[in-house]
């Protein structure tokens, strides 16, 4: 038994520095030996104080908010998950609540299952290197706690962990479960295993049927199994590669799933634990899943292998991944951004949502940073974008609005991290985000009623994109032209020594204005900027901050351009990140020319960095 008095208070609160609080998790290094890319899966005794006290400020938080039912506990593969996870076990069955601990689940398949608990627990840091970990929580509404929600969660974190004597109410609450409750907690892990399994799989053919009705349900699936096996007749079979990275969907429902659809599917790094490569769903990290689609194409012995068309990778928690597919045309993998991820997503679900009728009333809730190409796709379905600062709860709560105001918000999401959440999902999802993909491409024209790509192309006035034998690259070609910077490359992401967002922003409004009124003339021929305006982004709530660039505070600040009919062709965008130390940046103009994103970018990072100078 570890003995947390020996963890000095020095100690502690040094562990507590580096910790970042926020509404999308409460994330570190929590490897012992502080380094980010370390597989040990000790924890030390200083952070294990840190984990203690998160697990009693929650079970204070329950005790406002709740009452009855069980806790969920669960983690993604990450080597320090397995501590964290018994560490919250243990302190909240000794405050007497009753967990389950299904061990190692994708973020997906613990909020649906967590719809019928009281709260869940779940220990991960997302996207972030190995070596980092966290935890996100949340009750009964299938996601993680709104930002009102978070904040008075840390609250009582914050007043627990800077008082006197935590390491020794640390091992109180640690010593209060007993090792015969530990070990029964531990023993049903297998049987609550099944079920989160069984519940994510049910909650998603709700999710992609859109009915409660399994009668419903099953007429849906059956139309999908349907629309799939004519792209066999048709001599195009499509079949799946998934490049799990060790991730927690290895455990999860994906090749069941997908089987049952009728598509065959194919996985690489499929062991639990094994993270082969950078767990961001990025760039050069899904250049695995595409060596090997392009494998499967080249060098398959059948049908399935041969026509596999597309490939995903999750991140470690599995609730995104990112799209390779195959370029018929050029005869090779391409690699999707992240950008063009949601805005097919979209495209897809806003296109079946006509399919099946529904055409009034139509929103989409966005991040900040999502490409402007989005209110493009918007416009052909005549569908309202709304927007929100980052974070999936911020996306989550703004659609909640909407739909309260008497919108149909079918798909959301953050554009710029990928992937989409479904209705009534409240999380991101990589099964979602196929199916749409998978709906675009094979509900075509039948008789009277015409297929979502081809319903897409009429709407947008693209009708001479449309033939009958289109391809993904067709599909590709059809996205409003729109080039974005990736948030997750090392240039988007700033490293500044002002503390003060909001002084920073303050700065910057003083450079840029001093920028654009003494070199209007070359910003309008670089860019085509005629006006600017900008935005302020502060959870659900977006604002003209025209004014004054500090009221976007520590949200995001957005200057939107606009041409000289006053139609928006630009943007750039800055935030400090809630759950890395680092400022992101992101610039996006209309058109395909990526030098003039590069130029736009840097102009913006010469701004940020000149600002952050000034004393």
């Amino acid at each position: 038994m570890t003995h947390y008095i020996n963890s000095t208070h020095t100690d502690i609160q040094t562990a507590y520095q580096s910790l970042i609080l926020s509404a999308s998790g409460w994330r570190k290094v929590f490897a012992q030996d502080l380094n980010e890319e370390s597989t040990t899966g000790d924890i030390g005794a200083a952070n294990e104080v840190l984990v203690i006290l998160m697990a009693d400020a929650f079970a204070d938080y329950l005790e406002q908010v709740s009452t009855g039912g069980t806790i969920a506990v669960a983690m993604d593969t990450r080597p320090t998950g397995p501590r964290i996870a018994e560490l919250f076990c243990k302190v909240l069955c000794g405050r007497g609540f009753t967990i389950e601990y299904p061990g190692i689940c994708a973020a997906p398949e613990i909020m649906a299952y967590a719809r019928t608990c009281r709260a869940f627990v779940y220990v991960s840091a997302s996207h972030n290197p190995v070596g980092h970990n966290g935890v996100k929580f949340g009750l009964n509404d299938g996601g993680v706690l709104s930002a009102k929600e978070a904040a008075t969660l840390i609250a009582i974190y914050k007043q627990k962990i800077t008082q006197g004597g935590v390491g020794e109410h640390a091992n109180e609450l640690y010593t209060s479960c007993q090792p015969e409750q530990w070990n029964a907690i531990v023993a049903s892990g297998p049987h609550n295993k099944k079920a989160t399994v069984a519940a994510y799989d049910s909650f998603s053919r709700e999710v992609l049927s859109g009915s409660t009705d399994p009668s419903l349900q099953e007429t849906f699936f059956k139309e999908m199994r349907q629309a799939i096996s004519r792209e066999t007749d048709r001599g195009s079979p499509l079949s799946l590669v998934c490049d799990f990275n060790g991730s927690a969907r290895t455990l999860s429902i994906d090749k069941e799933f997908f089987a049952s659809l009728g598509l065959p599917f194919f996985s690489i790094n499929d062991q639990p634990g094994h993270i082969v490569h950078r767990i961001v769903p990025e760039g050069e990290s899904l250049t695995w899943c595409s060596n090997e689609l392009e494998r499967l194409r080249k060098e398959g012995p059948g049908d399935e292998e041969r026509h596999v068309l597309f490939g995903y990778m999750p991140d470690c928690d599995g609730d995104r991944g990112n799209i390779v597919y195959w370029d018929e045309a050029q005869h090779k993998t391409g690699i999707l951004e992240a950008q063009e991820v949601f805005a097919l997503s979209v495209i897809s679900e806003l296109s079946f949502l006509a399919h099946s009728g529904i055409t009034e009333n139509l929103a989409i809730a966005v991040n900040d940073p999502t490409s402007l190409g989005i209110e493009a796709i918007a416009r052909s379905f005549g569908a309202e974008v709304w927007r929100a600062e980052v974070g999936e709860a911020n996306v989550v709560n703004l659609a909640r609005e909407l739909r309260s105001r008497g919108k149909t918000v079918r798909i959301l999401g953050e554009g710029s991290n990928g992937g989409n959440i479904t209705h009534p999902s409240a999380v991101r999802d990589p099964l979602n985000t196929m199916c749409a993909l998978i709906k675009l491409m094979t509900i075509r024209d039948s008789g009277n009623t015409i297929g979502l790509f081809h319903r897409w192309c009429t709407l947008s006035g693209q009708e001479n994109r449309y033939h009958e034998d289109f391809t993904f690259a067709d599909v590709r070609a059809s996205l409003p032209e729109f080039t974005t910077t990736s948030v997750f490359e090392s240039y988007a992401q700033l490293h500044i020594t002002t503390e003060d967002h909001a002084v920073l922003k303050s700065r910057f409004q003083d450079v840029f204005i001093r920028e654009w009124n003494t070199d209007r003339a070359r910003i309008r021929t670089d860019w085509g900027f005629a006006g600017w305006k900008a935005i302020a982004y502060n959870g659900t709530v977006a604002s003209d901050c025209s004014d004054n660039f500090a009221k976007s505070a520590k949200g995001g600040l957005k200057i939107l351009f606009t041409d000289t009919d006053d139609n928006p062709v630009g943007c750039i965008w800055m935030r400090g990140s809630g759950t890395e130390p680092v400022f992101r940046i992101l610039a996006d103009i209309q058109g395909n020319d990526r030098t003039r994103e590069e130029r736009l970018r840097s102009w913006l990072t010469s701004m940020v960095l000149e600002a952050d100078k000034q004393i």
